[in-house]
């Protein structure tokens, strides 16, 4: 993106850590908000679980940005609420390589489980998020003295709830925060409808 950009627009980027619930920018008394887009992506906005969270992010966002600005949020697909079956993979592994290209193993990911519990009320699903290294070398045994996470044979593994939203309450929440949901789709993809 840096290449396609000239030097005025590369400095107008701004980039801001901040608890998604509640934060501000700085800007010059009597200016208009600064931003133009706010992107909430890979699932984020579902762990904000209560309604008064979701609000207060959607309000936060709302004062910062211009009026004609737009959010953009990437969620599971509504379906998946009312479904047994899982719309997304809930599994995936990725070939690990040492420094020469050599296959040396394999990291295995679990993003949910059968077994999940689902609170229908709250609509909040205890996800199973999971990493396992199978290592294919010699020495049998995993462990990382670079990371500030121990990966051992077992893995990782970890329940973290995450909120299933329905398209109706995700355009309640925007309206209320003073957007209006212009449109929905079925995927990041152009031309892919919500129902499909």
């Amino acid at each position: 993106a840096q290449a396609e950009l000239d030097v005025d627009s590369m400095e107008s980027f701004h980039y801001l850590q901040a608890d998604m619930t509640k934060f501000e920018l700085s800007q010059e008394k009597d200016k208009d908000p600064a931003v133009d887009s706010a992107w909430i992506l890979l699932g984020s906005l579902q762990h904000l679980t209560e309604n008064d969270q979701v609000l207060s992010c959607f309000q936060s966002i709302h004062k910062a940005m211009r009026q004609d600005g737009t959010l953009i949020l990437e969620l599971p697909h509504p379906r998946e609420t009312f479904s047994l079956v899982e719309c997304t993979r809930n599994g995936w592994q990725v070939p690990l390589e040492d420094e020469n290209g050599k296959g040396s193993g394999e990291l295995k990911i679990i993003w949910g489980d059968d077994n999940d519990d689902f609170d229908p009320i709250r609509q909040v699903r205890q996800f199973t998020v999971a990493m396992q290294v199978e290592d294919n070398g010699p020495d049998k045994s995993l462990s990382s003295s670079s990371s500030s996470s121990s990966v051992q044979s077992g893995g990782v593994r970890e329940i973290v709830p995450l909120r299933l939203f329905t398209a109706q309450e995700i355009d309640l929440l925007a309206k209320m925060s003073g957007f209006r949901v212009a449109a929905m789709h079925g995927a990041l993809c152009e031309g892919v409808n919500v129902n499909d």
